[in-house]
């Protein structure tokens, strides 16, 4: 395939090239988002919550984390009513700018000690714009991987700006632990929140130099824009929103159960550091820049549901175990614990999402559709670590591992009432027919 190729609406870049211009930017975005859930699990609660009980403050910086999911749906809905509006292009790029501006400037807040309460209120602020920006990104990122996919690969394409994720987690761990053994004090923490600046300058070069999808240009000429398509999805759609959201559970909630959380608990539980935790992290994540593609490509062969159910089924069996292999306290353990409940739980899941959920939407509404369905989950995941921690205060370990293994099954229950959308199993390899709309307005 040339690296270029015209269509109808000028300019189209190969696959190859808009997939990993999509990963990147999505690394940067992940990269800001997560090492926010680092900083909360092992120096907000100190940093910016006044309390002299440990776990009272892990859990105020992790109800703060959750402020960030809560507001992702906000960012979905703007980008996806804008993504089927302007382009898809467009909300990358300004999802991308308000990534950086909310990091850059939690990098330089002052302490609870310097400001008193008003560090809180200032951290809480900037997290709320961090959710809506990062609300914003993947529903434009993998669209554009997707849409300019050739049709029967399109899980592969899919699967690249996916790899972003544990790109970012891998970035986000990396950089704190380089600045532990670099920094002291506050710098510790405030250095990689700084660090972001020069990577949202790199990301939004990236994604200038990429041309608009196809799909969405076609639909422009063919003047099939809708008025409001993040509404008309909500009334037209929202069972498959609904499903999309419970199909989820798994992957985004035992990530943030398996990073987040764990990081406190060996602390809390007096079982190892954090540092502990961010090398299993930084293991699984090296080794999902490999897995999530080769999912991916499974899901263009056997399907997304089969694909999609080995990570299911497999949080539901591993639970009890990661936290059994966890409470050891062995470094080996508890790196091997993390490393397999992210590639063999989240990753199956996160590899098929974009192809998947692309696929149940018609694309007049397809980015409204695939970003609200997808913030709507972070919301409940956005909780999970701080009510993992609850359950850990109140009945000991069991509690966060028997709720890992639930996400599980609501997830398998979702993923057995989701229909099959890849071209393999459902012989559907003809173009996508336009479906009438409202003209542009």
């Amino acid at each position: 395939m040339s690296a270029e190729t015209a269509t109808a609406g000028g300019r189209r870049d190969d696959a190859t090239k808009v997939s990993v211009a999509s990963m990147i930017g999505t690394a940067v975005e992940s990269y800001d988002f997560f090492i926010f859930g680092t900083a909360s699990a092992a120096y907000f609660g100190t940093v910016f919550f006044h309390s002299d009980n440990a776990l009272v403050g892990v859990l105020a910086s992790f109800a703060t984390l959750a402020v960030g999911f809560f507001f992702r749906p906000l960012g979905g809905y703007l980008a996806g009513h804008y993504g089927d509006r302007i382009g898809r292009k467009a909300v990358l790029l300004w999802s991308l700018a308000i990534m950086g501006v909310g990091t850059v400037l939690i990098g330089l807040l002052p302490t609870y000690e310097q400001a008193g309460v008003v560090a809180p209120l200032l951290l809480i602020a900037l997290r709320i714009l961090q959710g809506i920006g990062f609300g914003a990104e993947w529903g434009g990122a993998v669209l554009m991987a997707v849409e300019h996919a050739p049709r029967l690969r399109r899980g592969f394409f899919g699967a690249v700006p996916q790899i972003g994720i544990p790109a970012g987690l891998l970035l986000a761990n990396g950089a704190f632990l380089l600045s532990e053994a670099l920094f002291d004090g506050d710098w510790v923490w405030r250095v990689p929140f700084l660090f972001s600046v020069v990577m949202i300058a790199a990301g939004l070069f990236i994604r200038l130099r990429v041309s608009e999808s196809p799909e969405f240009t076609e639909m422009k000429e063919r003047k099939e824009i809708r008025r409001t398509p993040a509404l008309d999805v909500l009334r037209r759609d929202w069972r498959v929103i609904v499903k999309i959201i419970g199909l989820r559970l798994a992957e985004t909630g035992g990530y943030y159960i398996t990073t987040s959380f764990l990081l406190s608990y060996v602390v809390l539980a007096s079982l190892g550091d954090t540092g502990d935790v961010l090398i299993g992290t930084i293991v699984g994540s090296a080794l999902g820049l490999v897995s999530h593609l080769a999912f991916g490509a499974l899901s263009d062969r056997i399907g997304r549901r089969p694909v999609f159910l080995i990570g299911s089924v497999f949080a539901i069996a591993f639970g009890v175990p990661m936290f059994l292999l966890v409470n050891t306290g062995a470094l080996v353990m508890i790196v091997v614990a993390v490393a397999i409940g992210l590639v063999l739980t989240h990753d199956p899941i996160f590899a098929v999402e974009a192809s998947w959920f692309s696929e149940l939407f018609p694309r007049d509404v397809r980015s409204s559709g695939i970003s609200l369905a997808y913030n709507g989950a972070s919301m409940v995941a956005g909780l999970l670590p701080f009510l993992a921690t609850a359950l850990y205060g109140w009945i000991g370990w069991p509690g966060p591992a028997l709720l890992f293994s639930a996400l599980g099954v609501l997830s398998t229950v979702a993923g057995l009432a989701t229909r099959e959308t890849a071209p393999i199993k459902t012989a559907d390899t003809a173009p996508e027919p336009a479906r009438p709309t409202a003209p542009l307005t």
